[in-house]
């Protein structure tokens, strides 16, 4: 029988570094966690609203030089007073004067007010949303209002006519 040439023989493989033999096991897990580092980073202003997930995004943001959205929690504002009556100034208005507070254990962005006119039936007869320079009559000195702090609002509206029995105040 006839032996098989050199350059056809099996030969072993060379030696080769550890690093090299085991870089796949130190790539993917490498990889998977630059990944989930990615997803949070993009999807921060979702999770900052999230109480259990906003101490963590702030951290990562923190390092990562990141920003993140204010905290909001509009349940937090709670109207304290409020009336609505005829304008006397203008005549086809009304003047709403109310006043709320941040109960929240934070500042948080001034929030916008919903003001809901309705029927004697509770069906709405009109909806606006006003803005903070809306109802304020101008933009805040702070961009914040702070924890316990109130702020007392009048407002100029249409009147809708003797329809409109009731409305309400809210924070969306």
């Amino acid at each position: 029988m006839n032996a098989a040439p050199d350059f056809a023989a099996p030969r072993p493989p060379p030696d080769e570094p550890a690093w090299r033999r085991h870089r796949a096991w130190v790539l993917v897990p490498l990889l998977l966690a630059l990944l989930v580092l990615q997803v949070l980073v993009a999807d921060r202003v979702r999770l900052a609203a999230d109480a259990t997930w906003r101490p963590r995004i702030v951290t990562l943001c923190a390092l990562l030089h990141c920003s993140v959205p204010d905290w909001r929690e509009p349940a937090a504002f709670h109207v304290t007073a409020r009336e609505m009556r005829p304008h006397p100034g203008a005549a086809g208005a009304l003047l709403l004067s109310a006043t709320f507070r941040n109960d929240a254990a934070f500042a948080q962005p001034w929030p916008l007010l919903q003001v809901q006119l309705a029927n004697p039936e509770g069906e709405p007869l009109g909806l606006r949303r006003f803005a903070p320079r809306d109802y304020l009559g101008g933009d805040p000195a702070s961009g914040q209002i702070a924890p316990g702090q109130s702020a007392s609002i009048n407002l100029a509206i249409m009147d809708p006519g003797k329809r409109a029995v009731s409305f309400d105040l809210a924070f969306p």
